[in-house]
């Protein structure tokens, strides 16, 4: 048992507070900051690696050395809504604007777990690079914001970049929704995720700042982005179908 404190003590682990916030999460999905207490409850030293490479990529050195921050674009809602029709930028705008949402909105949801105990310099920009690219994520799968859509589109950041927390979320998460909806294959959907996660680019690396006003169904093709077509086939049911909380 002591062993065990102290590997979680040294890998920065608190399983008591990931287990109250997903507690708090599968009441209400749509509070987002549970997501973000899960994610950093159990975050240990996953941000290593992904850093690492972040680090041998000249793009992604670049944006970590300039400390590039994407949020002041994704704000500028005049500029995004002038950008041409199909845009990554009009895209967003649209996806965002029919939300309700905003990366500011991300922001105040992440202050909820504000603890960046242990983390440099580097690994709190990229964690905070992570999160505001989070919606874009939406626009390139296709994934949308609805119980399913979200499920899937975890799977697919983790494969992109492994996360204890969203692991968690995902195994929760998942056994809850196929015991909600048997009439869905979750595990056929939390594969889909992942597959599109390995075969389409390292998003943390691509400088989307400079990307938003190109056509989005190119980008993903350039990209390699599937589209996600399980998901698809079943959308308009999931919408349909009442709440998994």
């Amino acid at each position: 048992m002591n062993a065990l404190r102290h590997w979680m003590t040294r890998n920065r682990i608190k399983p008591i507070v990931a287990i109250k916030a997903i507690s708090r999460l599968l009441q209400d999905p749509d509070d987002t900051g549970q997501v973000f207490k899960v994610i950093e409850a159990l975050k240990g030293d996953g941000l290593t690696a992904p850093l690492k490479r972040l680090k041998a990529d000249p793009a992604g050195a670049a944006m970590l050395e300039q400390r590039i921050n994407i949020v002041t674009r994704l704000n500028d809602r005049d500029a995004l809504l002038a950008m041409p029709e199909g845009s990554i930028g009009r895209a967003y705008y649209d996806f965002v604007h029919s939300q309700g949402l905003s990366a500011d909105g991300l922001i105040a949801a992440r202050e909820e777990a504000p603890d960046y105990d242990g983390l440099s310099e580097e690994e709190q920009w990229f964690a905070n690079r992570l999160r505001d690219i989070h919606d874009l994520q939406h626009v390139l799968t296709g994934y949308g914001r609805d119980p399913l859509g979200e499920l899937s589109l975890l799977s697919f950041m983790t494969t992109q970049v492994e996360n204890r927390g969203i692991n968690f979320i995902i195994f929760i998460g998942g056994r809850k929704f196929k015991g909600d909806y048997p009439q869905l294959d979750i595990k056929g959907f939390i594969a889909e995720g992942r597959t599109i996660g390995k075969k389409a680019a390292w998003m943390p690396a691509i400088r989307w700042e400079d990307r938003l006003h190109e056509p989005l169904e190119s980008v993903r093709n350039e990209l390699g982005f599937q589209a996600p077509v399980n998901y698809q086939a079943v959308d308009y049911i999931v919408q349909d179908l009442p709440s998994a909380a």
